[in-house]
């Protein structure tokens, strides 16, 4: 009896002289039921400026057991390198270089595989998926690398969906890019591809609380294994681009969608409006109208938004939307008369959106030389660029040009809005290796109608040639220095001609 009092003003001072939680950590009652309610309402956050092009420099070394597995040094670089500059060298050379990116690359996925779903660490597993990424896109680049892809191809199918569906956001954007990029690879013709990872990239894109960076990365992983992967039926394809029209609108799911989700929406459903005919795109008759008209409205609201991505998506569909209706009054695919292009068939005039459209050219014109502060000088620099090539088709009926040139000096030409919109949505998706991938996958050179014996012929200079005619030393670069420096002295002479003058010829 004596000893249960001071056990309890021990405990008694034991209270006391524990340290108080500030005010502003103390929770009040009730709070409990909403701090969970916001945690399933709160909206994942990751930086619009994020990339997978951030995991190149990535310190791999800090996560030990499968660093070795994958050294990014020259010495893996040394035959990409020199086949983007020197294309397809002697038979010998050319299968030593392939033997050696087909191991670089089964290196890579055997280390991304490795227990993947038994790692806890998060930052862990997304770098290894942003190790896959670069190896997919510089390596394999054979049939031999298709096979060592394919025959991994349900894990790493499970290993992407598994980060999208437990990972942070900068994870599950990750694994979105390895899925897009896994459909490059694979190429026509795979349609259980497109069936096994499209329903979770869907659902990826209607859940709100996601990041929108990670939602505009899902479609476009879905719209790009369609593109590639899909059969010629359309049906795929077709349930797409409804998908994409409701994305595309200002509320999608009783939501406010996201300004770059709005843009990507429009992205994936011009790729794949680039696939289909023009009278079916921007044609109209008694049993059916475009799909393009339907969308003109819309996306002449799209011009008036702030956000110069949205801008430049909408104009980019229209552009598509214009070539494919001029397409229609003409008889040949080779008509180049303006004059012919604008007054045949297939001109608005006449037609229900003839007023829309002349709204659609007034607006793009502005936007071709728009020059408030309301953007960067960048920004600006950037829309005026793009929309200046939106102007001279929308407005002027002329033919796009795009030059894609490799470092070997093979040249592929584009000209037409289908193969640029097409040029734009892949080299985005493969990033660094864009060039690479179209000297080496069929797929890609069959889409933009390129010869893969002429693109990776040898036709570059020699070192020695390169040292005489491009380098800083060159008879060419100092008659350059030398042009510029007289230039720039008689511009100095006219500022201070005043000084000079004796006043009877100013």
């Amino acid at each position: 009896k004596s000893r249960q009092p001071q056990q309890t003003n021990k405990q008694t001072n034991e209270r006391t002289t524990m340290a108080k939680k500030s005010r502003s950590q103390r929770r009040k009652k009730g709070d409990e039921l909403e701090t969970l309610n916001e945690g399933k309402n709160r909206v994942e956050v990751l930086d619009e400026n994020h990339t997978i092009a951030d995991s190149w420099t990535t310190d791999f070394s800090s996560y030990g057991d499968d660093s070795d597995n994958y050294d990014d040094d020259d010495d893996n670089n040394i035959d990409m390198d020199d086949l983007l500059k020197n294309g397809v060298r002697d038979q010998d050379q050319a299968e030593a270089a392939a033997a050696n990116r087909d191991l670089v690359l089964q290196e890579v996925v055997a280390s991304t595989m490795d227990e993947f779903a038994q790692e806890k660490r998060t930052a862990k597993r997304e770098a290894r998926l942003k190790k896959l990424f670069k190896g997919l896109s510089h390596y394999a680049t054979g049939p031999n690398s298709f096979e060592i892809v394919a025959s991994h191809q349900n894990q790493l199918r499970m290993a992407c969906l598994f980060s999208l569906r437990t990972g942070s956001p900068s994870e599950q954007y990750a694994a979105c890019r390895c899925l897009e990029i896994l459909s490059v690879v694979f190429g026509a013709d795979h349609e259980d591809w497109v069936e096994s990872i499209g329903k979770y990239l869907e659902r990826s894109v209607q859940v709100a609380t996601r990041a929108p960076l990670v939602r505009v990365a899902a479609l476009r992983a879905w719209a790009m294994a369609v593109f590639i992967c899909a059969d010629g039926d359309g049906h795929t394809s077709e349930k797409l681009m409804d998908f994409c029209e409701s994305v595309a609108q200002e509320t999608f799911r009783n939501e406010p969608t996201p300004v770059a989700l709005r843009a990507a929406a429009l992205d994936s459903w011009t790729l794949l409006a680039s696939t289909i005919e023009d009278f079916f795109l921007a044609g109209q008759d008694e049993a059916q109208i475009g799909r393009g008209l339907v969308m003109l409205n819309m996306l002449k609201d799209c011009l008036d938004s702030g956000s110069v991505e949205l801008r430049s998506a909408a104009g980019e569909c229209l552009s598509l939307i214009h070539e494919a209706r001029l397409n229609l009054g003409c008889d040949t695919e080779e008509s180049e008369n303006v004059t012919e292009r604008k007054y045949q068939r297939g001109s608005w005039e006449n037609s229900s959106w003839e007023e829309v459209m002349d709204e659609v050219k007034q607006r793009i014109s502005e936007l071709s030389v728009e020059s408030g502060r309301s953007l960067s000088k960048k920004k600006r620099k950037e829309q005026r660029a793009t929309f200046r090539d939106f102007v001279s088709t929308i407005v002027d009926d002329e033919s796009p040009e795009e030059v894609v040139s490799f470092r070997n000096g093979a040249q592929l030409t584009l000209s037409t809005w289908r193969e640029i919109v097409q040029l734009n949505f892949v080299r985005h998706c493969l990033q660094s290796g864009f060039q690479i991938q179209l000297l080496t996958n069929v797929t890609l050179q069959m889409i933009f109608s390129a010869d893969g014996r002429v693109i990776n012929a040898s036709g570059g200079l020699s070192q020695l040639e390169k040292r005489l005619y491009m380098s800083k030393g060159s008879e060419a670069a100092k008659e350059a220095h030398i042009d510029l420096t007289r230039r720039r002295d008689k511009r100095e002479n006219i500022k201070n001609h005043f000084l000079t003058a004796d006043g009877e010829d100013i």
